[in-house]
């Protein structure tokens, strides 16, 4: 234990230190030792500092199961951030009640088991990112009651099934960054969820103050796969929304409600089985800079009206089953022959055109 009995705050971050870890003395409030090459297992030890709010091991090689005491030994507790070491075995499995966790972030490790069921009780949390671990459960729809849950990030695990239905009246009104990507689900796409997006629908960003995720303290930050690239976050701004359902077992047609999430930054669908049409109702979704529908069974014209879509910046509907012509206008007049290759019956109206003019 460190010798400072009176210390609040210990910030080691963006070193390079390879000691073992350090357990902060009990006064500790803020313990940060994120982008070091620390290395072996978290003590037990760490769970007798009570008064700790905000714990960031992250970026480290930190390995071993995790203290099970690390979800329930204060409850001033706000912020766990283990992400991107080499943790194994499960997630702690039991919760304070009344507890005032913010921000659980598990992200690249070799998580594996079920999401506690114990979250349920976690009822100020607004960041779950469990991506790239070894989870092997059915979707965690009881997550759905959290009131302020903001952020939820499954991506790359083993999550399986069909997300079915939901209990609970309206569930997840206050997500509006969800990443289901690159796992094993099935059956429809969630319309029930995907009514009940409350925060991704009518945000007013004009009458509305622009802030960030977290607090003055400490600011919540997060990998984001859009627009076809991986973008760090620094800071998660308050009006930003995406939804990420692409690489697993979807089908069926794409729900019509979609259209009703007009805050949308960022939509992708693809690497599913999905079928039918473009949904007209993409044409309300004015918010829009990502589209990706992408390999699946999608048949018909591309719709004329996704012109209205001025804030597009990518457009991938290649490797479907569209027909007819590319659409005239707007951002369609940047898209290149990689967002509908692989279409066997589209016709590109640009070199249509191109043809018509050598004739005169």
């Amino acid at each position: 234990m460190l010798p400072w009995s009176s210390m609040n705050t210990l910030d080691l971050h963006s070193n390079l230190l390879q000691v073992p870890l350090p357990t902060p003395p009990n006064s500790t409030f803020f313990f940060l030792v994120s982008h070091n090459k620390l290395s072996g297992e978290i003590s037990t030890l760490i769970c007798k500092v009570s008064f700790m709010q905000i714990l960031d091991l992250s970026h480290n090689n930190f390995g071993g199961m995790l203290p099970h005491c690390l979800g329930n030994f204060s409850k001033d507790h706000s912020v766990l951030n283990l992400q991107r070491n080499q943790f194994h075995d499960i997630i702690p499995q039991k919760f304070l009640k009344g507890n005032s966790i913010r921000t659980l972030d598990f992200n690249g490790n070799q998580l594996e088991g079920l999401v506690p069921r114990s979250l349920i009780i976690c009822r100020e949390l607004e960041v779950l990112d469990l991506r790239n671990n070894k989870i092997n459960d059915t979707f965690p729809h009881w997550l759905g009651a959290l009131p302020k849950l903001q952020v939820l990030v499954l991506r790359s695990n083993n999550f399986h099934g069909h997300i079915g239905f939901s209990k609970i009246k309206s569930p997840f009104m206050s997500l509006r960054i969800i990443d289901l990507a690159h796992n094993d689900f099935e059956g429809d796409l969630p319309e029930i969820y995907l009514r009940s997006l409350e925060a991704t629908m009518n945000i007013d960003e004009g009458n509305m103050t622009r802030e960030y995720m977290g607090d003055d303290i400490y600011q919540d930050s997060m990998m984001v796969t859009i627009k076809g690239s991986k973008i760090e976050f620094v800071k998660i701004l308050n009006t930003f929304t995406t939804i990420d359902f692409s690489s697993n077992k979807f089908q069926g047609v794409i729900p019509e409600c979609i259209g009703n999430l007009n805050s949308l930054r960022g939509l992708n669908l693809s690497h599913n089985y999905l079928t039918g049409h473009i949904p007209l109702s993409f044409k309300i979704l004015k918010m829009l800079e990502s589209l990706d529908l992408s390999s699946n069974k999608l048949s018909g014209r591309i719709p004329q009206e996704l012109t209205s879509l001025t804030f597009l910046e990518v457009l991938n509907l290649s490797q479907n089953h569209l027909t007819g012509f590319i659409p005239q206008g707007s951002q369609f007049q940047t898209f290149g022959d990689d967002s509908y290759y692989g279409n066997p019956r589209y016709v590109d109206f640009h070199y249509l055109r191109d043809v018509q003019l050598m004739k005169y």
